[in-house]
């Protein structure tokens, strides 16, 4: 590890480094969140049940040549490379064959015990990045956070909008879609 490394962490090509030469393994469940390498608890039951409803939810509502990633890697700025649970991104899948999405018009967090990591962290991280809705799905309190108009200088979002039962849900990049708080959570 070099001297820069040592104090100010690694960014995207140091990161990337580990896993080409076996210290990170391809299914290590760890991102890169403003220069560290932050480990991430295994999801819990009804943590992929939401992730996966959701994904479905998008991928039907946005329309089906709307590329929605699961659990994929995000180039975020030069030291963050998170792994949202769902990224809307635009163009097709053969457009990240030989590099990780940069611009999202929608990510979405599904969080339990990573509550407040996404709340603060990642928010942070997403409106640096330009991403212009960032939603939160609470499972804790069993509401939806919709963060809009991100101020990149500033990383940070303008709009905050706790959602709950019928409320929709802001999309700027969709006007059309029409997602109500209560179809991210699964009945059951």
């Amino acid at each position: 590890m070099d001297l820069y490394t040592a104090l100010e962490g690694y960014d995207v090509d140091s990161y990337f480094a580990l896993v080409e030469c076996g210290v990170i393994a391809p299914d290590d469940r760890v991102e890169l969140l403003e220069g560290l390498i932050v480990s991430m608890a295994p999801p819990s039951p009804m943590h992929c049940a939401v992730v996966c409803h959701v994904q479905e939810l998008l991928h039907r509502r946005l329309g089906h040549k709307t590329l929605v990633r699961g659990q994929m890697t995000f180039l975020a700025g030069p030291r963050c490379v998170p792994e949202p649970d769902i990224a809307v991104v635009p163009g097709c899948n053969s457009d990240y064959m030989h590099r990780h999405p940069s611009a999202a018009a929608l990510i979405v967090e599904v969080a339990d015990s990573s509550l407040v990591q996404d709340r603060i962290t990642k928010s942070a991280i997403y409106a640096g990045a330009g991403v212009p809705a960032f939603w939160l799905v609470n499972l804790r309190d069993h509401h939806v956070e919709c963060y809009t108009s991100a101020d990149r200088a500033q990383r940070s979002y303008r709009n905050c909008l706790r959602a709950e039962g019928q409320m929709q849900l802001p999309l700027p990049a969709y006007p059309h879609a029409v997602i109500r708080a209560e179809e991210l959570f699964p009945k059951g």
